[in-house]
């Protein structure tokens, strides 16, 4: 999906910062390279999101190179199945602290650079900076086998909703969308699974999983001066899912 929203951000206008996990940053060049296709800049930051430091080289990093960021896209996400009994720790640090303790200091450090940059008295003025995170509908709904999946991304649609009481006045926008279950190459791999996909279509009114593509428009809205009178809110990309 991050490649899908740089790419969707980049026709609209936008130049993009792309971000992968230390060591990976190939797939990140070839989403930049799509994106320079465009016509739109971008650039290539290393970023482990469940360390601050990282976090803070990497807005340093754009900053440096761009002068400012308006929009962050907090994507960055994992799930490790286990039913609740089966839960280690481990990996509950690893889904919590990725899906949940990243959207939130990566906010925060961006958070900071657009108050500085907006600077006071921004209440109902034109959008300073968009914050978009990505939530799921399972952050509403409960779903097997994903409980730190689950309670990580309803902290997510809280947290989004904190950060936009405290950043309304700053004129900074903190949304959140809630994506069904999207064909990543992750959730494809899953789908091969016959029982698993027809449970999942079942529940899907629509009658299909999400591409991809299905989910960018709701992005490109949330970063676009269309939503500007719009923050705390979570726009689910469901299918129907949670209409049931």
């Amino acid at each position: 999906m991050g490649r899908a929203f740089a790419i969707a951000l980049a026709h609209a206008g936008a130049d993009v910062a792309v971000t992968d996990l230390p060591g990976t940053e190939s797939a990140a060049e070839e989403t930049a390279a799509e994106v320079r296709a465009t016509g739109r800049r971008a650039l290539t930051v290393p970023l482990d999101v469940t360390q601050v430091p990282s976090i803070h080289a990497m807005v340093e990093r754009i900053t440096d190179e761009w002068g400012h960021i308006d929009i962050l896209v907090n994507n960055a996400g994992i799930n490790i199945r286990q039913y609740a009994v089966d839960v280690t720790e481990e990996a509950w640090d690893q889904v919590v602290d990725t899906d949940l303790k990243g959207v939130m200091f990566c906010s925060q450090a961006v958070g900071r650079h657009m108050i500085e940059r907006a600077g006071d008295g921004q209440r109902g003025r034109q959008s300073q900076g968009k914050i978009i995170n990505v939530a799921s509908q399972i952050g509403l709904v409960g779903y097997y086998q994903r409980i730190a999946y689950c309670a990580a991304k309803a902290g997510v649609v809280n947290l989004t909703r904190v950060l936009a009481l405290e950043w309304a006045a700053h004129g900074i926008n903190v949304n959140a969308i809630a994506p069904t279950f999207v064909r990543t190459p992750l959730v494809a791999a899953l789908l091969e699974d016959q029982a698993v996909r027809e449970e999942v279509v079942r529940r899907i009114p629509l009658g299909r999983v999400a591409e991809p593509e299905d989910v960018v428009g709701s992005v490109v809205f949330l970063a676009s001066p269309a939503s500007d009178f719009i923050t705390g809110h979570t726009l689910l990309v469901d299918g129907g899912w949670t209409a049931i």
